[in-house]
């Protein structure tokens, strides 16, 4: 089944991206006329998610403003101006908001194309809580725009996930993920990284990866803009 909740994390200060965000925060950004935020927002959406938790810190009333005309996803906000809690502070302080049930996160800062079904369905139909904690999306290196780095995971046959310390053969963790809140378990309230997350899983064998089809998208810089927009009208075309 398909979560219906989504934590959206929000809440970073994109430095990289001044002096655009200077004055306005990063997951308002707009590529091809339509915000980073919104990227994301319009594609838990598609997937059926009824509501979203986005995190904010950084110019947060612009997000809540932005966010405030939506019908679909019902947004709710998790407030965090006071501290930045990085990726799992911030889902770990949403906990109550967010439920029991296995649900979506997806960064605000980064978005994708899809080629063929959704990414977030076929994500859910590989989701399986028996062997899972967490399952992310994934995305190879020529598929990627903007992304300077190497890879994150190498992929086993069944799907299992571990680190590629860079290896060219791996993937990239492509912002997107399915996770269990028992993995939060006894977790701290403090400024925290996903990645303790995601290593205590590939520990105990319950990390998975799926790969996505289409164009993944990130933006670090202001210089990236035009290649990622090229990027959106490419597989736009493609996708059609």
């Amino acid at each position: 089944m398909k979560p219906k909740t989504a934590m959206v994390l929000a809440a970073g200060l994109g430095k990289r991206m001044r002096p655009i965000t200077d004055t306005i925060p990063k997951p308002l950004v707009k590529i091809a006329g339509k915000t980073l935020l919104d990227w994301g927002l319009d594609s838990l959406e598609a997937t059926g998610v009824s509501k979203a938790v986005v995190n904010v810190h950084y110019l947060p009333e612009q997000i809540i403003a932005h966010v405030a005309g939506r019908r679909a996803p019902q947004i709710v906000i998790s407030d965090e101006r006071e501290a930045l809690l990085e990726s799992a502070g911030g889902i770990v302080r949403a906990l109550p908001l967010l439920g029991s049930e296995p649900f979506y996160i997806i960064n605000a800062d980064t978005f994708w194309i899809d080629s063929g079904e959704p990414s977030l369905d076929r994500l859910a139909l590989a989701w399986d809580a028996a062997r899972m904690d967490i399952l992310l999306m994934l995305t190879d290196l020529d598929s990627a725009t903007g992304h300077c780095v190497g890879t994150d995971f190498l992929v086993a046959p069944d799907g299992a996930l571990r680190r590629s310390n860079g290896d060219p053969a791996g993937l990239i963790y492509a912002g997107a993920a399915i996770i269990h809140p028992r993995i939060f378990k006894d977790a701290p309230t403090g400024s925290h990284s996903l990645n303790v997350y995601f290593d205590k899983a590939i520990a105990a064998g319950r990390l998975f990866g799926m790969a996505m089809r289409g164009r993944w998208i990130t933006v670090g810089t202001p210089d990236a803009i035009p290649a990622a927009e090229a990027a959106v009208a490419g597989a736009l075309a493609k996708a059609v």
